[in-house]
């Protein structure tokens, strides 16, 4: 059966760079980075490379990187780290941010009593950037929390425009960029922001790991207690082959930027197209179809197909040798509607199948011609 895989934005295909690298790692560099010895000591070397590879990347120092076993563990550590640490009381957010940050803010609610405030959101899904301000004139100490791409419809936040903001009002800023970092460059010179949360796993790097941006005497404190790794920040001894994963995934992500960028460019352009030629009554969810607004890599379409089919259109798929999404692949298993969706549709479209594309180097405009194929068979 034809194996077609378009669910990038859950988690990308390890580069064959990377799995040598790590292999290479595993078996010859096992010591432990805390330990004094010389296998210790080459251990930490690579840990500490690592760290000076990312935040060179970034244009940041390398005591502002925490390495964490993903994105979600970043997110937790910022967030919860500001309300108990350094006096946050009010959280601004949107309603559809990825869960790690609205469970998240939703737990601190329930614990420390703090002001959840969400942003406004524009017919297309992207923040109401004058709201924001408007919020963000409220009393106490603020954390903005908004991701920079959005993981189901791939709206880009302007992280300068809100940084600026922030930086006028007194409040932090924090963003996931989870779907961002290894396909977009950022410069953290240039823009105002305290924390980020990265995971490898996203840009063709392992699972299990990823970090943290944490600017500088930010006085934030662990939420892992146990040891002094990572400068005391997150205790545990270091999962050294995947933080030397990570730093090849995200060396050759830039490295090939340019060239793999406009590579997708032409895959999610080309979807777009034959989509639209096959149903011309579907419709692209945010704004996911607009490549200047929109990440390059993922497409959310919603098909007019009758809402008794809709109900077994992604096993169908399945079935067909095709992966891709109805949203994120972290609620996949979840029977509620997609959070995100249901701010933006209306309950007519939101019965109707949307599906994210969400693509990389290794697709194919042929997988896209069959994708569309096995669409208008199932129609």
């Amino acid at each position: 059966m034809k194996q077609v895989y378009f669910d990038n934005a859950a988690t990308t295909q390890l580069r064959t760079e990377v799995i040598e690298k790590m292999a290479t790692v595993m078996h010859e560099c096992y010591g432990n980075a805390s330990s004094t010895h010389s296998y210790g000591r080459t251990a930490k070397s690579m840990v500490e490379n690592t760290r000076k590879t990312v935040a060179k990347q970034l244009n940041c120092s390398a005591s502002e990187i925490i390495f964490t076993s993903g994105g979600t563990e970043a997110d937790n550590l910022a967030l919860r780290s500001a309300v108990r640490d350094l006096g946050v009381k009010t959280i601004i957010t949107s309603r559809i941010e990825h869960h790690a940050v609205l469970h998240t803010v939703n737990q601190l609610k329930l614990e420390y009593n703090i002001t959840v405030k969400f942003v406004d959101l524009e017919d297309d899904g992207h923040i109401n950037y004058k709201h924001l301000e408007e919020l963000l004139q409220l009393p106490n100490k603020k954390m903005v929390s908004l991701m920079h791409i959005n993981n189901e419809i791939g709206n880009i936040l302007d992280l300068k425009r809100v940084g600026e903001l922030c930086k006028a009002n007194s409040a932090l800023f924090h963003s996931d960029t989870v779907q961002s970092v290894g396909h977009y460059e950022l410069d953290l010179q240039d823009i105002n922001i305290d924390f980020l949360a990265v995971s490898a796993h996203k840009f063709h790097g392992p699972k299990g790991v990823g970090f943290a941006y944490i600017k500088k005497n930010s006085g934030i404190k662990p939420l892992i207690f146990g040891g002094e790794q990572e400068r005391g920040t997150r205790a545990g001894t270091e999962s050294v082959h995947n933080i030397v994963g990570l730093e090849e995934a995200l060396k050759l992500s830039y490295i090939n930027l340019k060239e793999e960028r406009a590579y997708i460019t032409t895959l999610k352009q080309y979807f777009i197209k034959v989509i639209s030629e096959a149903f011309p009554k579907a419709t692209f969810n945010g704004s996911s179809r607009d490549l200047e607004t929109s990440t390059y890599t993922l497409v959310n379409v919603c098909l007019p197909i009758a809402p008794e089919k809709a109900l077994i259109l992604l096993f169908q798929l399945d079935l067909k040798g095709i992966a891709c999404s109805k949203g994120s692949a972290c609620q996949s298993g979840s029977s509620k509607g997609s959070h995100v969706l249901s701010q933006i549709l209306s309950n007519d479209d939101m019965q109707k199948p949307s599906l994210r594309f969400s693509f990389s180097k290794y697709n194919t405009m042929a997988e896209i011609d069959y994708v569309v194929a096995v669409l208008k068979d199932f129609m």
